[in-house]
């Protein structure tokens, strides 16, 4: 199946310039959304995962699924003041400014071994601070797990020697 297919160019969104990558297309396809989620789940399928982390929003959608689909727990990664009980937090650099990203302090911890995903590898910066957040509380990294990946921002390498599944490639 041509996953790359279901991905939407929607030019000058969010601002002048870019063309942003919709993936609700892929989502409101049950075939496609299925295979999309065999498809990151293979490569992990042996590797001890207990828990797939997702960030809001897509994150959400795709670690919620792959979870599912992996037998795994679903860990929430938000932004600052959403979750309702302790967190820890990771704060990393954007190209205009910082961010951070919160989970719950006994979201993973040691013997767990998460799987990171998201819809998107962009410059890496994001993937990078919630693998932080996954060993600073003890857990390894299984790896990384992307619909989309923009080869052109080399988000890669930021990601250091973890493994990095991304099914569609843009140059």
């Amino acid at each position: 199946m041509d996953l790359e297919s279901y991905i939407r160019d929607i030019p000058d969104f969010p601002k002048e310039g870019v063309i942003f990558k919709d993936i609700t297309p892929l989502l409101a396809s049950p075939e496609a959304f299925a295979e999309a989620i065999d498809r990151l789940a293979e490569p992990y399928m042996n590797a001890g995962v207990t828990r797939v982390l997702g960030a809001e929003a897509r994150g959400f959608i795709l670690g919620g699924a792959l979870a599912c689909r992996m037998g795994a727990g679903f860990v929430p990664a938000r932004k600052p003041g959403k979750l309702p009980w302790k967190t820890t937090s990771v704060e990393y650099s954007l190209e205009y400014g910082t961010d951070s990203l919160e989970m719950h302090v006994d979201a993973v911890g040691p013997g767990d071994i998460v799987l990171i995903v998201d819809d998107v590898l962009a410059t890496g910066g994001t993937a990078g601070a919630k693998a932080d957040l996954v060993k600073r509380n003890g857990a390894e990294v299984a790896g990384f797990a992307f619909l989309m990946e923009l080869d052109f921002l080399h988000g890669r390498e930021k990601l250091g020697d973890s493994r990095v599944v991304s099914l569609i490639h843009v140059a």
